[in-house]
């Protein structure tokens, strides 16, 4: 029986926290940006820099859902997560195609990159961090 599509994103967001756990990232999900979007994946490398991942489970899911320019201006780096079936001809030869299963992950391509400007870097780290204590509970 083939996995729904939950399912699926779900799995791969597990490879994705792998992934960022092997690189001693610290990873939020589901993160709001300030021009409305939301991140599935943002995580935090240890030297400041924003790495931001979207998942996508299948051919359908890419190709409704073409707005990841917007996240650009909000990462140090882009790259999509994607299932290992997953027909990566479709994702754009400029940003990362990260493939993933629950049980691990393999950089495919290298992620997009370029510099957050000092001002929206100082607010994105305001955000992740107010984010990061009120899920951990510290402000309840």
């Amino acid at each position: 029986m083939e996995p729904s599509r939950p399912e699926l994103t779900f799995a791969v967001t597990q490879g994705i926290l792998r992934l960022c756990a092997d690189k001693n990232w610290a990873p939020l999900t589901e993160v709001s940006l300030k021009n409305g979007r939301r991140a599935d994946v943002l995580a935090l490398d240890k030297d400041g820099t924003f790495h931001c991942i979207e998942v996508k489970s299948s051919r359908e899911d890419f190709q409704g859902d073409q707005k990841w320019r917007d996240y650009l201006d909000f990462c140090d780096t882009f790259s999509f997560a994607v299932p290992a079936d997953f027909p990566i001809e479709l994702i754009p030869s400029e940003v990362g195609v990260i493939v993933c299963d629950p049980f691990g992950w393999h950089e495919f391509r290298g992620p997009y990159r370029s510099k957050l400007h000092p001002s929206r870097r100082k607010a994105m780290m305001i955000r992740f961090a107010r984010l990061a204590a009120l899920r951990s509970g510290a402000l309840s």
